[in-house]
């Protein structure tokens, strides 16, 4: 089921039509994503996702974070690291650009 994509479609204030022609499907297929009738292809909810710049998850109410998903390299993290990491994580763009601020600060001293 794709509980987020109609309300994505509306908020971009985009029609079924041209979302259809930007991922290469017909209109009514649309309708009936949104509609619960048909369930799309893999293929089909990653040019969503990459339509909308969010993730497949999302899309399909997997997941209430609405960003693209990041690649992530594997590090080990002790629990103060991911402890500062997940309250990074949380802040705003405003928060994250102070918080760097800071540590480009305390580097150069």
């Amino acid at each position: 089921m794709l509980h987020n994509l109609k309300l994505l479609r509306h908020e971009h204030g985009i029609s079924q039509q041209r979302l259809a022609d930007a991922i290469h499907v017909s209109q009514p297929s649309i309708n009936k994503y949104e509609n619960h009738n048909i369930e799309p292809e893999l293929e089909i909810l990653k040019r969503m996702a990459d339509y909308f710049d969010t993730s497949v998850d999302y899309i399909i109410g997997h997941t209430d974070v609405r960003r693209r998903i990041e690649p992530v390299e594997p590090c080990c993290l002790n629990n103060r690291e991911m402890e500062l990491i997940d309250r990074f994580r949380s802040l705003d763009n405003a928060g994250k650009t102070c918080v760097e601020t800071v540590v480009h600060t305390l580097q150069k001293r």
